[in-house]
């Protein structure tokens, strides 16, 4: 990707007038743009002004909102599987597809929407997936009868569409907005929405709609349910508009500065993706990643069916195993986050993820049938702390792997890796559930996860974005905060192609 080697240095006295329309800085001394909160760049004939904005947090916290009601949507019938069916007269395998939609519709999409991305940017992408999302759950108001399961499955059809635009975008917001020392932790909590979505797609439904036999009286209790949802989703709609922008004024990073000075201008989309399937740590990364995201999309979607099975009559029990799976995957997605930022141990940490799920999943499988909840509780809150923080984690590593390639292209395959062993999953577990119970399917998911741990064991930590920011000289750009000025790097660094 590089042609020539790349001069980075701080600035020393620059034209600053122009850096309120192309990034190009102002006259300042050093001491004086310090003061300011502004850290000083040139990398090769090109001038920029380091600093983070305000608003990336504004950014990320509406991206995690609506990424929350996307998430709900997605699994807010499989909750209450056994009431759907009742309502619409359908088989648990026709809501299940209500589910596994939103796997399929990524696997076609994602070139599609990745090149949406390239061509007209973040704040596109964030509209169209908070506009689908919205319409998604309007449509879903034409199903309150029995005869209408069509038209909930164009709404949920819509919504996975709105999906696609969604879920690849955490690592992308972090880089475009974050410093270098907050990526990790902001793509936690962008990651933390979906999760939080989830936590509620599990409880809202079972606490909401009771199973009753009368018909009328179900469709007003999912009524509510669907308006709320509808509300919620056309209010961070109107946020959208309102909060988010392209990109900050200033880049925020070191590795953003050389993301746009250093980004090929010649190279075709085709070639990006073959430059990242020519990285093997890259496309063994993709494989894992698939393992251990199908495995919990498979478990997300069949928990109602599972537990059903061996309680009786207790589905809110579903809402409550449910809401402990994602509420401790929101504590590992902060924790594997923070804990990135300070480390950057990212194949120790995968590995030790993979393991704590595989132990979670084991032991879920053991005690389901056994009859004592806490010990389920247990397990599947082991389950979601290490699924959640790997999926952190896997956007993370995936940029640090792929450095200078793009970071929706590289979390996008990542996710049709996901999407493909979801579905694979989810249909080969139901029929093995149907076929000889729960404690054979959930074998199948742990066998896998020990296929996928190995494998990542064979993952070379090739940390790309880290060995080039070990050669550029370290900043901590602030909001406005007066720093000492460091007389230390000053002289220009020359990066040459062999240190990528």
């Amino acid at each position: 990707m590089l042609r020539a080697p790349v001069q980075v240095g701080v600035m020393e006295d620059e034209d600053l007038n122009q850096q309120e329309h192309d990034g190009t800085p102002s006259q300042m001394s050093p001491l004086e743009a310090e003061a300011r909160g502004y850290t000083l760049f040139r990398i090769l004939d090109r001038e920029f002004t380091i600093k983070v904005s305000k608003r990336r947090w504004a950014v990320v916290l509406v991206f995690s909102c609506y990424s929350m009601c996307n998430a709900f949507q997605w699994i807010q019938y499989a909750a209450i599987n056994n009431i759907f069916m009742y309502f619409y007269g359908v088989s648990s395998f026709a809501i299940n597809w209500l589910s596994m939609c939103y796997m399929l519709a990524y696997i076609p999409l994602l070139l599609p929407v990745a090149w949406l991305l390239e061509k007209f940017g973040l704040r596109t992408i964030a509209l169209a997936g908070s506009a689908l999302n919205c319409l998604g759950a309007w449509v879903k108001l034409g199903s309150l009868q029995p005869h209408l399961f069509p038209v909930t499955v164009l709404g949920q059809v819509v919504c996975s569409v709105a999906q696609v635009f969604i879920l690849g975008m955490p690592s992308h917001i972090a880089s475009v907005w974050f410093g270098d020392d907050e990526v990790s932790t902001a793509c936690s909590i962008a990651v933390l929405g979906n999760q939080l979505g989830i936590a509620l797609g599990f409880l809202v439904p079972a606490v909401s709609v009771p199973n009753i036999d009368n018909p009328d009286e179900l469709a007003y209790y999912i009524s509510i349910m669907f308006y709320v949802t509808a509300g919620v989703a056309t209010l961070l709609f109107i946020l959208v508009i309102i909060v988010f922008k392209e990109k900050p004024k200033h880049p925020p990073s070191r590795t953003q500065c050389l993301s746009y000075a250093l980004a090929s201008t010649d190279a075709s989309y085709l070639s990006s993706i073959i430059q990242l399937f020519k990285n093997l740590n890259f496309v063994l990364l993709v494989i894992t990643y698939g393992l251990n995201a199908g495995a919990f999309y498979a478990l997300c979607t069949l928990l109602n069916r599972m537990v059903i099975f061996h309680y009786l009559g207790e589905g809110v029990i579903v809402g409550r195993i449910g809401l402990t799976i994602a509420v401790a995957g929101m504590l590992g997605a902060v924790i594997s986050g923070i804990w990135l930022d300070r480390t950057k141990t990212y194949k120790q940490t995968s590995l030790v993820l993979y393991i704590m799920t595989l132990v979670g999943m084991a032991g879920y499988t053991g005690t389901l049938n056994l009859g004592h909840l806490w010990i389920v509780y247990i397990t599947a809150g082991i389950i979601g702390f290490s699924i959640t923080g790997y999926l952190t984690l896997g956007f993370e590593f995936a940029m640090e792997l792929t450095y200078l390639e793009s970071e929706g292209m590289s979390s996008g395959l990542l996710n049709v890796s996901a999407q493909v062993f979801g579905i694979i999953f989810t249909i080969s577990q139901g029929q093995i559930i149907d076929n000889y119970g729960t404690m054979p399917g959930n074998i199948f998911l742990c066998v896998f996860l020990t296929l996928g741990a190995v494998l990542t064991a064979f993952i070379k930590a090739d940390l790309r974005r880290q060995r080039i920011l070990r050669i550029i000289p370290k900043t901590k750009p602030q909001e406005g905060e007066e720093e000492e000025d460091s007389k230390s790097s000053k002289a220009p660094t020359t990066v040459q192609k062999e240190h990528f």
